[in-house]
């Protein structure tokens, strides 16, 4: 059994990941997105207005894929659970975001948020496994 360390161990010197998040319809919005690994745990941030936490309030299913900081792949995508943090779990997910982006996530982006008035959400990542092509299933 692969532990959730060692799936997470791909992601953890990743800048970015292509993460796929769902349409009500189903149809996959692909976002590139900063990502932060501590041990078993992995972590992203993004705000309540963006679309991607609209389909994330619809659908905690996703999948993310190591990709190039404009969110072209360039590794295999894994299925993942998206859960919503609040009070210690979601400053633990700031500070782990912060130590690996120190002036992007660090100041650039929580002061752009401050700024625009926009809540600020985190979430943790639960990979399932690696996704099945569309044409295998």
């Amino acid at each position: 059994m692969t532990s959730a360390a060692e799936m997470l161990e791909p992601f953890a010197q990743q800048r970015a990941v292509l993460l796929t998040t769902y349409r009500r319809d189903g149809t996959p919005v692909g976002t590139a997105v900063n990502i932060a690994v501590d041990g078993d745990h992995a972590y992203i941030r993004t705000y309540d207005r963006a679309g991607k936490a609209k389909r994330l309030r619809n659908n905690p299913s996703v999948e993310i894929a190591p990709s190039t900081l404009r969110g072209k792949p360039i590794g295999p995508a894994i299925q993942a659970q998206m859960r919503l943090l609040d009070g210690e779990e979601a400053k633990i997910a700031a500070r782990a975001l912060a130590h690996k982006y120190r002036i992007l996530q660090g100041i650039l982006v929580p002061l752009s948020h401050r700024l625009a008035r926009y809540k600020t959400l985190h979430y943790e990542v639960t990979l399932m496994g690696p996704s099945v092509p569309a044409g295998a299933r």
